[in-house]
């Protein structure tokens, strides 16, 4: 950033983003105080550095947002019947596997109507069996038996 610049040339960027081309770093400082800005490299090549004329304060905020938001993981949700069909089961299943294998949360939701409700147990032998198909790609963060709800996060 500004006189930290080793470099006696740089390819330079204005305010403005237009290609100022090769450059002395020296006459770069100049155009960046000028312009009451600073003066930062933005990558490091072998024949000359590219140098950019920017708000170095502004630069930083907008990196750590970027940053946050690539960490920041998702919750994909699934919906089941107590009576899915074993294709859509395995379906579903591999979708959330690719979902796992991205880094996201994958939230599986048993839904039961009418007389549903009086075969809990199948629904909780559903979940059960979700658990033990998805054992290699991902780990049980919550598993509500009452709701009906797993909660699966990356392995």
């Amino acid at each position: 950033m500004n006189r930290q610049i080793k470099a006696p040339q740089v390819l330079l960027i204005d305010h403005e983003n237009n290609n100022r081309g090769l450059t002395e770093t020296r006459d770069a400082l100049k155009l960046a105080e000028e312009a009451q800005l600073d003066l930062v490299l933005v990558s490091e090549s072998k024949q000359a550095p590219v140098a950019k004329i920017l708000d170095y304060g502004k630069f930083q905020y907008q990196q750590k947002k970027r940053q946050k938001q690539s960490a920041r993981t998702t919750v994909k949700e699934v919906k089941f019947r107590p009576n899915v069909g074993e294709s859509d089961y395995q379906l579903r299943i591999n979708q959330a596997t690719q979902w796992l294998g991205k880094g996201d949360s994958v939230k599986f939701r048993v839904r039961l109507r009418g007389r549903e409700h009086q075969h809990r147990d199948r629904a909780l032998e559903l979940l059960e069996r979700i658990v033990k198909d998805l054992k290699e790609a991902g780990k049980i963060q919550s598993f509500d038996r009452r709701a009906l709800v797993l909660q699966l996060m990356p392995a």
